[in-house]
């Protein structure tokens, strides 16, 4: 549950802006708003979604910074009502939203922060997404880096030993390496790869759509922004003021999954039920879209970074200026 990966989090003084005022659009703004929305969906070449605890919501999983979420009611010593487990969670109507428009090829990449494995869940390609902050239900050697997904939510947080070993085959047997939890503490360095990846296809993007987020959390949180620095779009979907709803070129105050349900009905494309159908897997090697080298090349010398200094890499830390952005 989101409280007890919250609870396995290191202590941290600052939580961000919780619990402010949900605003809803009016029924003649959301129809106004939507046809919008509906337009620059139609006209983009390149869609990337980012997503945040907001599109989980429905599935019985609590945000962080809503007037209920995990943050807020901490800081009134209150504990927030759990409808749900991680392991029973299931996707939600954007979940499977999604899954349709990548299929569909309407989209082409999405970002998230999310850490309860309903994208994975949902049967999304994994090559169309980048997890930057983890996936409880993803194990890592710390040798090989080959991937476990399981059944079941890992019980450690902060890229600790889970007790697991590596059985991936070799020329002198099984690896053996210690397999460790994915889910980043307060300022672990986010994961290379879906790091590279996300921001290329933040980059090469005409439209940037942002669901249920506050975009407090960075780098995550300004991913978006390299979109309009490109001369794109940016939609920014949430209940909560953000920290970039001054710059994008839209804002919907609306619950995510009605707004989601709207746009696929303009769309005239149905949205897939979930079947349940099991998405875990003994073992998955690197599934990410591969960049060409002079990409990777051309990200590790704009941002000084190495693959073996780890330390190098931008962190998951909260943005605290959230006035002045």
């Amino acid at each position: 549950m989101s409280v007890n990966y919250a609870a396995g989090l290191s202590y941290y003084p600052h939580k961000g802006k919780c619990g402010q005022p949900e605003v809803f659009d009016s029924p003649e703004q959301l129809e106004h708003k939507m046809a919008e929305f509906t337009k620059l969906f139609r006209e983009a070449k390149h869609i990337v979604f980012h997503t945040g605890a907001g599109v989980s919501t429905s599935a019985g999983i609590p945000d962080f910074r809503g007037p209920k979420g995990v943050w807020t009611l901490e800081e009134k010593g209150k504990a927030p009502q759990m409808e749900t487990t991680f392991d029973d969670a299931k996707p939600s109507l954007t979940h499977m939203a999604l899954v349709k428009l990548v299929e569909e090829n309407f989209v082409q990449y999405i970002i998230s922060q999310n850490v309860d494995g309903l994208h994975i869940k949902s049967g999304l390609s994994r090559s169309h997404l980048s997890e930057l902050h983890g996936n409880m239900f993803i194990e890592k050697c710390d040798r090989c880096e080959t991937e476990y997904i399981r059944k079941n939510a890992v019980t450690t947080v902060g890229l600790k030993k889970t007790g697991g070993v590596c059985e991936k085959k070799g020329v002198r047997g099984n690896c053996r390496g210690k397999l460790r939890d994915t889910i980043l503490d307060w300022e672990d360095s986010l994961p290379y790869k879906d790091l590279v990846i996300a921001e290329h296809h933040s980059r090469q993007a005409d439209l940037a759509v942002c669901l249920g987020t506050s975009l407090q959390i960075q780098p995550s949180g300004n991913l978006p922004l390299f979109t309009l620095r490109n001369g794109g779009k940016l939609v920014i979907v949430n209940l909560q003021k953000t920290r970039h709803d001054k710059k994008a070129t839209l804002v919907i105050n609306h619950y995510v999954d009605s707004v989601m349900k709207e746009l696929m009905d303009r769309l005239e494309i149905s949205i897939p039920s979930f079947t349940g159908k099991p998405w875990w897997t003994n073992s998955v090697g690197e599934t990410k879209t591969p960049l060409k080298k002079e990409e990777v090349e051309e990200y590790d010398k704009k941002h000084q970074l190495s693959h073996e200094t780890c330390e190098e890499l931008p962190v998951k830390r909260l943005k605290e200026d959230f006035e002045d952005d």
